[in-house]
């Protein structure tokens, strides 16, 4: 391991430590091993980072989220530290089959589920093929909703130019953050330079993932799902058209919408502190048994929200 390396993978832990999150790693059926970060007690949170990243992304949100929750953030079979098997089905099904395993080897049975980008379009499958094991679902930015207008990057990618998404250099991989993030957090040059290395190590799985998650629509598995579901977007996503929030807002009736403005797909990254405080509001709400579930509706002033009954 040289000198960037080192000292990436040191800034990381630092950054676990502080979050109180512990690294730990499981086998499960087949061989294969999820390297994941747990920290806290109560109820359990398992939250699933998006396409071409790990389970870092979610380091900065879940210190606003130990005190309250038992907070599992597994890389996903073929990113971060996991097993990355070239040949195995990495569809959302086969994820969402695979995460069960996991979570039953963690002996956990029934938790809340929050996932981000790729992670939320697992998390939506997950929640559609095995209801009765999720309490409530935290989209934030959701991959699969086929049904909106074309975002950024698919009209990038339609044109056969260079997926915004995809880096196998450190100038790519920069150019990556810079597209996913209207306010990025400064990153060390080391810690970029690491951190590149490791995308393009992995670039050829990720192009036959990438190739199979946008075959996956959610709409005709999750319509009429009856989950208490909140959705958290960033107005200036470039990667997920935010209009797919108010596509998927209509097919979950119990669901809460916010639009967070000034900030693009990584709002638990852009502004970690706001999308947790929005998550513990929402659970919060649906404690109180004499307040009927209210479903936000857009008002005029950006990110705000009004209600309406379900």
């Amino acid at each position: 391991m040289d000198s960037a390396s080192t000292l990436t993978h040191f800034l990381l832990a630092v950054q676990r430590r502080r979050s109180e999150l512990i690294r730990k790693e499981i086998m499960i059926s087949g061989g294969l091993r999820y390297v994941y970060l747990e920290g806290g007690q109560g109820e359990p949170l398992l939250m699933l980072h998006g396409f071409g990243a790990n389970k870092d992304n979610f380091t900065s949100i879940a210190r606003y989220l130990i005190p309250h929750y038992r907070v599992i953030i597994p890389d996903h079979i073929g990113f971060g530290e996991s097993s990355h098997p070239q040949e195995l089905d990495y569809a959302p099904p086969a994820q969402a089959a695979r995460l069960r395993v996991f979570m039953d080897a963690l002996g956990v049975s029934r938790f809340h589920l929050a996932g981000h980008s790729m992670g939320g379009q697992i998390s939506l499958f997950y929640t559609s093929l095995y209801p009765g094991d999720v309490k409530t679902l935290w989209l934030i930015d959701p991959g699969g909703v086929l049904s909106a207008p074309k975002s950024e990057r698919q009209k990038i990618v339609a044109e056969g130019r260079r997926n915004p998404l995809m880096a196998r250099n450190e100038e790519e991989f920069a150019a990556v953050i810079s597209f996913v993030m209207r306010k990025p957090p400064r990153i060390p040059r080391f810690m970029l330079k690491a951190l590149a290395r490791e995308r393009a190590r992995n670039f050829d799985l990720e192009q036959r993932i990438y190739d199979g998650d946008v075959a996956y629509p959610v709409e005709p598995h999750v319509a009429g799902l009856q989950t208490a579901t909140l959705i958290i977007w960033g107005a200036e996503d470039r990667s997920h058209n935010p209009a797919g929030a108010e596509i998927l807002h209509g097919l979950l009736p119990q669901s809460q919408v916010l639009l967070l403005p000034g900030v693009g797909h990584m709002p638990m990254v852009e502004d970690p502190e706001r999308c947790a405080s929005e998550y513990l509001k929402f659970r919060r709400s649906l404690t109180k048994s004499d307040t009927p579930f209210c479903i936000p509706t857009p008002s005029a002033d950006a990110g705000a929200a009004t209600c309406r009954a379900p």
